[in-house]
């Protein structure tokens, strides 16, 4: 009897102490999760001391938990705030890099263009003296294009220049046959005769092929750089959609729910999430590196001989020298012009007593180094030359960072998920979506038509996302320019209408063919037959 007895009595002791033992278990402290929480600036006003049963729990396995409802919510804002400060910081570089190398050479041109034209004014007032003042707005207007071209202006470089041939014709031919009187037909007429005669020789032919050539290269490379910016920053305020977020979620914080706040998520799961988040960036790719390749060649262009400053800086000597030429020719040039165009009538006005001829007959003889033209801003042209120098080598500076930002887009989760700061090195002690252990599924490629079968992220891939889209046709558009730029070519898109109605087809042509890739082609017929986009 006592025997059996002191059996009921152990088996009796043994039942409660696996009681208390589960209780435990399932009863465990909240404290690290609390002080974790805590840290992130939310309140501990209703967070649980102890795991309670977690049915309510949305994003988080529904096991027993340290989260409330309204702490899954909060995590969920917080993981959004985490995962677009984790792009911004990714690509801070990188479009830190656009910005300022896009500031630092458009300073350069427009200061180059400045004191350029200082330095011809200057020159040609001491050289020229009253007759040049009269009629500087020749040479001003030519500067004014030149700054109108170069800031996005709708200028054909090469109509201007031969503008300027001819403006500067008519006003020379006027001076050095000043007994005569010529009407606006006969002036026009006298314009005509500009490259039949070439009465400032071979200097315009030579001259228009610099200038198309490098002011093309530089205006091209500068809006490059601002369009590089541009899509930078609108590609790195990612569009967080709720699956994104539900994703982000779970490998960040559902470890706080599960009373492991320092567990990291594993490599591979990672890399799953960032690729179904950044899906629609990595398709960026293709088209970025073929902007930063066609960005690099024209970069070659402003190291190459028809470089701006090889051609702005002697702008001055060269239509100087022009100048001389006509000079030179003016009777043969004149006698021509009069057999062609008629004899004009004697103005009644005699040549003055210090002829024209001897003002023009001041030879030009280039400036010694300090002699050269100092600008009002106290800049002389020779410290350009050494800002020159060193913008050669921004252009060298600027190369390489062209080339490391080359599949920045492609690699941006690799980027993020790097080992060591927000995920785990220990493949066995890392959260892998449910809790502590080894991830088993495979990282899937890049881009979003690959993300149908991603395990972490329920992407959309019928639905590309119409902002990267966008950049990518403004990519597309930029590299177009920027080699014809490399050739000596420009192009101008003057009606914007005609360009955004573009960009609606090739959208809506994307569309299409997503929609018909993510069927595996079962879309074809329908897709052909009811799906039209047309301008």
């Amino acid at each position: 009897m006592y025997a059996m007895w002191r059996l009921q009595l152990a088996l009796c002791t043994v039942s409660v102490l696996l009681s208390l033992s589960s209780g435990e278990s399932k009863a465990r402290s909240c404290s690290e999760v609390r002080q974790a929480y805590n840290v992130k600036g939310f309140s501990l006003v209703n967070v649980p001391h102890q795991e309670i049963s977690g049915e309510h729990l949305r994003v988080c396995p529904q096991g027993f938990t340290c989260c409330t409802s309204e702490m899954e919510d909060k995590l969920n804002q917080q993981s959004k705030v985490e995962f677009e400060n984790l792009v911004e910081r990714s690509s801070h570089n990188m479009r830190t890099t656009f910005v300022a190398r896009h500031k630092k050479f458009d300073e350069f041109f427009l200061e180059l263009l400045d004191n350029s034209e200082k330095s011809l004014n200057s020159m040609f007032t001491k050289t020229y003296g009253k007759l040049y003042m009269q009629n500087s707005e020749v040479f001003q207007d030519l500067f004014t294009e030149l700054k109108r071209y170069y800031t996005g202006g709708n200028v054909n470089l090469e109509e201007m220049l031969n503008d300027f041939w001819s403006r500067l014709l008519e006003r020379m031919f006027q001076l050095l046959n000043s007994q005569y009187h010529f009407t606006d037909d006969y002036l026009e007429c006298v314009s005509k005769y500009t490259d039949q005669l070439k009465p400032f020789g071979d200097v315009p032919r030579k001259l228009k092929a610099q200038v198309t050539r490098a002011f093309i290269a530089a205006r091209t490379f500068v809006q490059g750089l601002m369009v590089g910016r541009e899509v930078a920053n609108r590609v790195a305020k990612v569009n967080v959609v709720p699956a994104c977020v539900r994703a982000l979620t779970k490998m960040l914080y559902c470890p706080y729910c599960r009373g492991m706040p320092g567990l990291k998520p594993c490599h591979n799961y990672c890399h799953n999430v960032m690729r179904g988040c950044l899906a629609n960036q990595a398709d960026l790719d293709a088209e970025w590196n073929l902007f930063i390749d066609a960005m690099l060649l024209v970069a070659d262009r402003l190291e190459g001989p028809f470089n701006i400053e090889a051609v702005i800086d002697p702008v001055d000597i060269k239509i100087s020298e022009a100048i001389m030429t006509m000079q030179d020719n003016s009777m043969q040039v004149s006698a021509k012009v009069f057999q062609g165009c008629g004899q004009p009538k004697p103005s009644g006005i005699g040549r003055s007593a210090r002829g024209i001829s001897d003002v023009f007959s001041t030879r030009f003889r280039p400036y010694a180094p300090e002699e050269r033209p100092t600008t009002a801003a106290g800049t002389s042209l020779e410290r350009l030359r050494v800002v020159w120098r060193t913008m050669q080598h921004s252009v060298i500076d600027i190369k390489g960072k062209l080339k490391e930002s080359k599949r920045f887009w492609s690699n941006l989760p690799d980027d993020i998920c790097a080992k060591g700061n927000l995920t785990e090195s220990d493949e066995e002690q890392c959260w892998n979506s449910h809790t502590k252990g080894r991830y088993f599924p495979e990282v899937v490629k890049e881009g979003l038509t690959n993300q149908l079968n991603n395990p972490e992220v329920d992407v959309d891939i019928t639905r590309p996302d119409t902002l990267i889209r966008q950049q990518i046709m403004a990519l597309r558009v930029m590299t177009n320019k920027l080699k014809n730029a490399y050739n000596g070519n420009d192009i101008y898109f003057q009606d914007s209408s005609k360009f955004s109605n573009l960009l609606g087809v090739w959208m809506c042509r994307e569309r299409v063919s997503t929609a018909i890739e993510s069927s595996g082609g079962v879309l074809y017929t329908t897709a052909s037959n009811s799906l039209h986009c047309t301008c």
